[in-house]
């Protein structure tokens, strides 16, 4: 057990650490961070809670409506609202949060925080879980919780540094998480052929995309020195 879970909090400790050492003008308080990976962590209990009852709602199963609003409403978009309001709630305001690239920061240590409990459970579980399961989960669901929260925390601060179209942004940091979120789990619960053939190019879209985001973000740092 120990060692799984271990084998778990691995790609959490070593995403976190590569989004710390990327913001290398302007380090986050390491205290901030923690809350963020703390608060992340806790509302795993309530989106099981909104996602138990969500399920009961759903159509009947086996069907691709049924993976739909799985994808999309049960997992996408209970746990990017919780992710979502931790982040407005710890930094919006928050003096730290001076630079774009700290709203990517953030958003992924809380991401970070929630898909290390998630993980946890996933491994541990006496149906599904083991090495083999820490292992994809490893590659694939750790990583890509991360890259929503960089697509989060991209629109986050565009709101929050650019003055026109605020609203827009704010939407998009919004609804953007979701709809990645959705369409990733949608592929994978639908179990089609014809779907899962495009499961390995979106998650490289996901890749390319979120790190032309970060770089984006640090090369507007106003920290910078050329």
């Amino acid at each position: 057990m120990n060692v799984l879970v271990q084998v778990a909090l691995a790609p959490i400790v070593i995403i976190g650490f590569y989004v710390y050492i990327r913001d290398k003008y302007e380090k986050e308080p390491v205290r901030l961070l923690g809350l963020g990976l703390l608060f992340g962590s806790f509302i795993t209990i309530p989106i099981l809670g909104v996602e138990t009852i969500l399920g009961f709602l759903a159509p009947s199963e086996n069907t691709l409506l049924e993976a739909f609003y799985v994808a999309f409403i049960v997992a996408g978009f209970t746990e990017e609202c919780f992710k979502y309001a931790i982040l407005y709630f710890l930094i919006w305001k928050n003096q730290n949060f001076n630079e774009k690239f700290d709203g990517i920061v953030y958003a992924v240590f809380i991401s970070l925080g929630f898909a290390a409990v998630e993980n946890i459970m996933y491994v541990l579980n006496p149906k599904w879980g083991g090495m083999n399961t820490a292992a994809a989960r490893a590659v694939l669901s750790v990583p890509g919780h991360a890259l929503f929260g960089v697509a989060m925390g991209y629109y986050f601060s565009m709101a929050r540094f650019e003055g026109a179209e605020k609203d827009r942004w704010i939407a998009k940091a919004f609804y953007i998480p979701i709809l990645l979120h959705g369409i990733y789990d949608f592929i994978l619960m639908a179990n089609k052929p014809f779907l899962m053939a495009f499961f390995i190019p979106f998650v490289l879209y996901l890749w390319v995309s979120g790190f032309r985001k970060m770089k984006r973000h640090i090369q507007d740092s106003p920290f910078r020195i050329e």
